[in-house]
């Protein structure tokens, strides 16, 4: 196994690299550039310094991936044979990924390395453009650029944008976050005498005809507030503010208890939009569920007790533990075994209770507590073998609380009729039914028929007094027609 010496050509001319780099390169055995397309390539080549590049490489495979796998694996065959000198445009420790998949070769004891020098395109960037990196900066790479990484007020690099399909995918994400008419900087030979700066909108980044191996995109920061509001950042910014004491009043008065009502109703609100199959009422509605959550994080932080961070780390922690099968060695059948795993992780993880029930109550759900409780009692087998057993079991106490209707008090009246909701939810459950959807399905069916009842009544005589329970239920029965299938019963 022979040295693998990697040199970096730097980012412009042959007279910018220093007097050991070019030695290297003048007196390279074998000298292999990763791509002849670069001005110092040019000049070594008219001094007659002998070299190939992997050009061909890019032009045999699809995906940049690819490209890269297949240059080490050459790199490293041609290193069993005698030494190799390696050279790559700018540094070979910035921005150059073959390097670092030869620096994960030789950490495996498949390579040995000599890494040269070479000046990096950083700085010649930062001259053409005028910025001081101590602001803070990003450098990407555009061929796997990902519009959840960019951090829009930093300065943005993007790198490895070699041709108009690199440029034309990284507008496409970049418009995931930034307005089209953001403006982006393509920097071309920085720091050379061919060096070129052109300013354009990001909506017409690829449409700029000289866009090649020396080309940099650049994004600056985003000052606004409200031009960054898709960040995660920026939506914390504005909940502290409204929390802070230059903030809201209402804001500063909550506390999680004060807040627990509205969870509920955005929750509900949600379910609804989706009933409605509304995507833009859907995104509004899960957007309030979102400010709950981070209100109730900046109470947290702001009692000095945990910060959204802390939700993170935790929802996240327990998504990778509780999908073994996902993130770990498990295999499962199907959505019922990860089901009885999920359970089974969880079990493990909670304290032991005293009894199965503890911990299952929601007080603000009857229904769900009454669901919770029976799932607790079916995992251990106190359950009906199959739904007709809690048909029977609704049909016994269904006649019970009629028994109670006539002869009973207000107090049994009122258990028994705890016992019929009780086996509904049985049912919904043997069904795999949500009663809370149920419920929420039913008073939204009645809020829409008594509506329209209104709307009828108002039209016509103006007043419920000057209508007969038998005209009102005509109504009633007008706006079932007019609902359609979905309100099939009264």
């Amino acid at each position: 196994m022979h040295i693998i010496t990697i040199v970096g050509l730097g980012s412009g001319e042959l007279d910018q690299l220093s007097v050991g780099v070019y030695r290297k390169l003048k007196e390279a055995q074998t000298l292999i550039v990763r791509t002849d397309q670069h001005p110092a390539v040019d000049e070594l080549k008219s001094e007659g310094v002998q070299m190939t590049s992997f050009d061909s490489v890019y032009e045999s495979q699809d995906a940049f991936e690819a490209v890269y796998d297949e240059i080490v694996a050459k790199l490293l065959k041609l290193a069993e044979e005698k030494p190799v000198t390696y050279a790559v445009p700018g540094h070979p420790l910035v921005a150059e990924r073959t390097v670092q998949l030869l620096i994960e070769r030789e950490k495996e004891g498949q390579a040995v390395l000599e890494i040269a020098g070479g000046n990096s395109f950083l700085d010649p960037i930062f001259a053409a453009l005028r910025i001081d990196p101590i602001e803070g900066f990003q450098l990407v790479d555009g061929t796997e650029l990902r519009h959840d990484e960019l951090q829009m007020r930093q300065h943005v690099l993007i790198g490895q944008v070699y041709d108009s399909f690199v440029a034309s995918d990284v507008k496409l994400t970049l418009l995931e976050k930034y307005a089209v008419d953001h403006p982006v900087t393509i920097v071309t030979a920085a720091g050379t005498s061919a060096e070129e700066v052109r300013t354009v909108p990001l909506v017409e980044l690829d449409r700029e005809t000289r866009i090649d191996n020396l080309t940099t995109v650049y994004l600056p920061p985003v000052v606004e507030q409200t031009d960054r509001l898709k960040e995660w950042h920026t939506f914390r910014e504005i909940i502290a503010k409204l929390r802070s004491p230059e903030g809201c009043p209402w804001d500063r008065e909550q506390t999680h208890e004060s807040l627990k009502r509205y969870m509920i109703e955005e929750a509900h609100e949600v379910l609804d939009a989706i009933d409605r199959e509304d995507d833009n009422d859907l995104v509004e509605e899960l957007g309030d569920v979102l400010l709950q959550v981070f209100l109730h994080a900046q109470i947290g932080e702001d009692d000095g007790y945990f910060t959204i961070e802390d939700i993170l780390q935790a929802v996240g922690d327990k998504m990778i533990r509780r999908h073994p099968h996902v993130f770990g060695e498990t295999d499962v059948a199907d959505a019922d075994e990860v089901l009885r795993n999920w359970q089974d992780i969880k079990s493990e993880e909670k304290p032991k209770r005293d009894s199965l029930l503890d911990g299952q109550t929601l007080s603000s759900s009857s229904l769900l507590t009454s669901f919770n409780y029976q799932k607790a009692a079916a995992r251990v087998g106190f359950d009906w073998p199959n739904v007709e057993g809690a048909f029977e079991k609704f049909e016994e106490e269904w006649q019970e609380f009629k028994d109670e209707v006539a002869d009973g008090t207000q107090d049994s009246r009122t258990d028994e009729l705890g016992d019929v909701f009780f086996t509904l939810v049985n049912i919904a459950r043997f069904l795999k039914l949500s009663p809370e959807e149920a419920m929420q399905h039913a008073n939204q069916k009645f809020n829409n028929r008594f509506s329209y009842i209104e709307r009828a009544v108002l039209a016509g005589r103006g007043s419920f007094d000057e209508y007969t329970v038998e005209e009102l239920e005509e109504f009633w029965q007008q706006a079932k027609r007019e609902g359609g299938t979905q309100d099939e019963t009264r």
